[in-house]
């Protein structure tokens, strides 16, 4: 996915142009299709946040949903143990689904980069209106998959629908 370089001048800052995020039907799919178990940084144990149905959503589609959370590190959400950081996790994992701020997911980016091999991550996911070109562009270097603003629960629902995915 090709990433924008330029700036432009605006209002005396520099404002970076970003090139739209394009992503095939067939390559979101076919994260779906080989991912089996998500670690999801920022999952709550509130009901009324998004990344608690998301991870419910996630859970009853089939996925095993590993929640990380620095500040509600010592339950469970949804059945499963909390833990603080992506490091603690004893199980392997293929996704890291980051449902925090811009600052927050560049750095859990940086650490699920640097812990890939030894927990078999090959996607890092960036909830709805999260995007970093710079984190997008280490993530590619180190050989790994990036999908960024997205909803990973959106996007099954839509696969579904148009047959690239079965419920």
């Amino acid at each position: 996915m090709p990433f924008s370089k330029n700036a432009t001048r605006f209002g005396g800052v520099a404002k970076s142009i970003m090139a739209p995020l394009i992503y095939s039907d067939d390559h979101i799919a076919g994260i779906f299709k080989r991912v089996k178990t998500i670690a999801m940084v920022g999952a709550s144990p509130k009901p009324h946040r998004a990344s608690h149905r998301v991870m419910k959503f996630l859970q009853d589609r089939g996925y095993r949903v590993i929640p990380v959370n620095t500040r509600k590190n010592d339950g469970f959400i949804h059945g499963e143990k909390v833990y603080d950081n992506l490091a603690k996790i004893p199980d392997d994992f293929q996704m890291v689904d980051i449902f925090r701020n811009i600052g927050g997911a560049v750095e859990i980016t940086d650490e699920a980069i640097a812990l890939a091999g030894e927990k078999s991550i090959d996607t890092i996911w960036m909830q709805l209106e999260i995007r970093s070109d710079e984190a997008a562009e280490r993530v590619q270097a180190a050989g790994l998959d990036i999908v960024m603003d997205r909803c990973p629960a959106i996007e099954i629902r839509r696969l579904v629908g148009s047959g690239h995915l079965t419920s």
